[in-house]
């Protein structure tokens, strides 16, 4: 298991676990990070990234990116 700020772009990551407080998790499940779920990093601008997840492209902060395991 690795942070999503390591994966390769345009790498497909199955996501495995995700941490942080409660809020932090139920906000990254609503925008549809789910354990189980499929993620590809699109890019990355000035540590962002930009995601699809669940066919909908997402912009994630570094910080949150970092809670999310793949």
């Amino acid at each position: 298991m690795m942070p999503l700020t390591f994966a390769a772009v345009g790498e497909d990551c199955t996501i495995m676990k995700i941490g942080g407080k409660p809020e932090v998790k139920k906000h990254l499940e609503n925008l549809g990070f789910v354990v189980g779920g499929n993620v590809r990093v699109v890019t990355t601008m000035g540590g962002n990234l930009i995601v699809n997840v669940k066919e909908t492209r997402v912009g994630i902060s570094r910080e949150m990116a970092q809670k999310i395991m793949v």
